[in-house]
């Protein structure tokens, strides 16, 4: 066999090294024309880009609350006994009862019960106190414990206003850092909302539904901002001049509940209820009883042969 000189070994190695060149830059156009891109390094810290963040969702799933789900509330504050039965106890405390008056709601077939926490996070007073509101605003540490209390139960806490002299909206938004979370929805209490010269629990209050409106519009779009799921509103009313509801206005994102609010014997309610629920079709029916004031309080197998069946069922 002849031997290779060193020209030709060295025109061998240039032209492998040309082929492995060539190999190299197909490889490259390759993975560039199937949009590989170039080449990165081993351990040069680049990685896909992570995946968005899933929506927030309700505390027992899905994002929607009305129709899905039938809601079963406890109303209340701490500071007396008085206010309603959510206040008697702890906050955990009040939650297991709730879980007990609750649980006939969820045999009864059809929508899984979401329970509630209506703490009274404006409390009306008789005194003009701070800012001559006659008000009285929780102090977020309360506020911050009942929420603890109901993620605990995987419940709503619905944050209420008794706004005396003030205005809903003004106390709706400074209540922002609250609503922002997903779990937190609002109720009105029309009866604490009086005017100049009158004082709350002496008089029975009212409010101009542009008031309503102008604060729902704004929790609307709080909302949407934020990609919330959809947030619940109850707004209280036992007269019909409380609040003209024929003027209100839905908003997309929310679940606004009229709620047939006030005490008395079974007949009496019942008829209230029927007669507020025609007067606001398209709203969310609610149904409020009351542990001590009610003449014998309807059970909850009753409650739901009304016609249509509550939405919303609040106990104080």
């Amino acid at each position: 066999m002849p031997q290779a000189t060193p020209s030709v070994f060295w025109r061998r190695r240039l032209v492998a090294l040309a082929a492995l060149a060539a190999l190299v830059a197909l490889t490259y156009v390759v993975a560039c024309g199937t949009g590989g891109g170039a080449p990165r390094a081993e351990g040069d810290g680049s990685a896909a880009p992570a995946r968005p963040a899933p929506p927030p969702q309700l505390p027992r799933g899905g994002r929607e609350i009305l129709p899905r789900y039938r809601v079963v509330a406890y109303y209340g504050a701490p500071q007396d006994p008085e206010l309603g039965t959510l206040g008697i106890g702890t906050p955990d405390a009040a939650v297991a009862r709730l879980r007990r008056q609750a649980a006939p709601y969820a045999r009864s077939g059809g929508r899984p019960v979401m329970p509630a926490l209506e703490l009274i996070s404006t409390v009306a007073a008789s005194d003009p106190g701070e800012g001559g509101r006659y008000s009285l605003r929780q102090d977020d540490k309360v506020i911050a414990r009942y929420l603890r209390a109901a993620r605990r139960a995987k419940a709503l806490l619905l944050l209420d206003i008794q706004p005396g002299h003030s205005d809903f909206f003004t106390e709706t938004t400074r209540l922002r850092k609250w609503l922002r979370q997903p779990d937190v929805g609002l109720a009105l209490d029309p009866e604490w909302r009086v005017g100049p010269g009158e004082i709350p629990g002496k008089v029975i209050g009212h409010v101009d539904s542009r008031e309503i409106n102008a604060t729902t519009a704004w929790l609307a779009d709080l909302t949407a901002r934020h990609n919330l799921p959809q947030k619940l509103v109850i707004i209280h009313q036992f007269t019909d001049d409380m609040v003209d509801e024929t003027t209100l206005k839905p908003r997309r994102g929310l679940a606004m509940v009229l709620n047939a609010d006030g005490f008395g014997t079974a007949p009496v309610k019942i008829s209230k209820y029927h007669r507020f629920t025609r007067q606001s079709p398209g709203f969310g029916t609610g149904f409020k009883l009351f542990y001590h004031e009610d003449v014998g309080m309807m059970r909850p197998r009753r409650v739901l042969h009304l016609k249509p069946t509550p939405d919303f069922v609040v106990y104080e």
